[in-house]
């Protein structure tokens, strides 16, 4: 039987671009060879469902609100001033995420979204990253997350963190390794136009 995941990413008012845009478009467009459907169904999420306005000014209107969001096999939880100065003081929003953890297989951060992780309690005692820039205030932070420095990616099994920004994109083409084969990852790579060595 297909195997379909249902993939949502959270969003949030100043939430980088690239951070959420790039795994949508990695996930939205890969495909397997021998699957009819999808093995990706993206969606995205927002504490009240309404529109939000990422970094620069970007309006992007979430498809559910954490009351009505199905249930996830993958969340992504990107990064930006809005995770890092704004929604790491919701409670509201680092419950939610808390909560995913037991539900979701999988739960990936992209740049500063570490820090809601963090927040969260789910990077104490594993291995991270997140953006160059920030990882010395995360450590500083966090003194039970141990941080890793000069790296795309953390794999820690049903965790994995990233570096800034683009290297959620990296991330994602990993996660597509880990769950269709290297095969879909060149395929869909190749569509993209994205260099990428995993």
């Amino acid at each position: 039987m297909e195997k379909s995941y249902c993939v949502g990413i959270l969003l949030f008012d100043e939430v980088e671009v690239l951070d959420f845009a790039g795994p949508f478009e990695v996930f939205s467009i890969a495909s397997a060879p021998e699957q009819l459907n999808k093995p990706f169904l993206v969606q995205t999420v927002s504490q009240y469902g309404k529109m939000i306005k990422a970094r620069n000014g970007l309006m992007v209107q979430p498809n559910f609100s954490f009351e009505n969001a199905p249930d996830f096999d993958i969340l992504i939880v990107p990064g930006g001033y809005g995770a890092e100065e704004i929604e790491i003081n919701n409670g509201t929003v680092i419950q939610w995420i808390k909560n995913q953890k037991n539900k979701v297989e999988l739960i990936a951060s992209v740049c500063t979204g570490a820090f809601l992780l963090a927040k969260a309690g789910l990077l104490n005692d594993k291995r991270a990253t997140t953006h160059w820039m920030d990882i010395d205030r995360l450590e500083r932070e966090f003194p039970n997350v141990n941080m890793e420095r000069n790296c795309k990616f953390i794999d820690e099994g049903s965790i994995i963190t990233s570096g800034g920004i683009s290297a959620g994109i990296h991330m994602s083409f990993h996660i597509l390794k880990r769950l269709l084969g290297e095969d879909v990852v060149k395929t869909t790579a190749r569509r993209m136009e994205y260099d990428i060595t995993i």
